[in-house]
């Protein structure tokens, strides 16, 4: 990948993070639990997985808003949709998909392969190069507020790389509306749980050496099951 777009989301997260952490505070009483997990991670220069659940917009970008200014795991990156799939989103097809969420950190999945390898191929060469990726293993956001059954990518990626994910709960930004966030009547908060190493996620203690789509997803449910018990 163009070494530009690892140097543009690290000026421009780096930039936005004073008035994004102000707008989190101010707007909606940001609580943020569970940082002192993060001390071991990221300290022997590999990245990252975070994986969050997914409850609205704003979750891509809270999340590294929560994070201590100049982290050593910033930038974040983050899996999207390709730009196609935004073309009758209305005004989220300007900025969705194209060249601004590239820059931003955002790399497209290619959905429909039915192959990890070939659909996370940019994220696992993000993270080989020592940084952070953020993932919604739901795959989208929730239709009632409840969790879903998370898809297999983001254990592939733990497996092919042997990066540890960190689960992430947000609350507060479900059906989040206009009117309450000014009159500030949101308590939104995220929590950071402990890390989950690559061999956790397989019932032998270790990867398998040819581990198949259903183990991923067996294993994605493990990830899914931290998420909520930070809840």
């Amino acid at each position: 990948m163009n070494w530009f777009y690892y140097l543009a989301p690290l000026f421009l997260q780096t930039l936005i993070w004073v008035p994004t952490r102000l707008f989190f505070l101010f707007f909606g009483h940001l609580e943020i639990r569970g940082l002192e997990n993060l001390k071991a991670v990221g300290r022997d220069g590999h990245g990252v997985i975070f994986a969050v659940n997914h409850s609205g917009e704003l979750d891509a970008v809270i999340v590294p808003a929560a994070l201590p200014f100049l982290s050593r795991l910033m930038p974040m990156f983050y899996t999207s949709r390709e730009q196609s799939f935004y073309k009758n989103s209305g005004w989220r097809q300007i900025f969705y998909g194209g060249l601004l969420f590239k820059l931003w950190g955002a790399h497209p999945v290619k959905i429909g392969l039915m192959n990890y390898e070939l659909s996370l191929q940019t994220h696992v060469e993000i993270i080989n190069h020592g940084n952070s990726v953020l993932i919604f293993p739901e795959g989208s956001t929730t239709k009632d507020g409840n969790l879903k059954k998370g898809k297999g990518g983001v254990t592939y990626l733990a497996y092919k790389t042997g990066v540890p994910i960190v689960p992430i709960y947000i609350q507060g930004l479900f059906k989040l509306n206009i009117k309450e966030w000014f009159s500030r009547r949101r308590q939104v908060s995220i929590t950071f749980g402990k890390p989950i190493a690559a061999v956790e996620l397989f019932p032998s203690g270790q990867p398998f050496l040819d581990a198949s789509r259903d183990d991923f997803l067996n294993a994605a449910q493990i990830v899914m099951a931290r998420i909520a018990a930070l809840s």
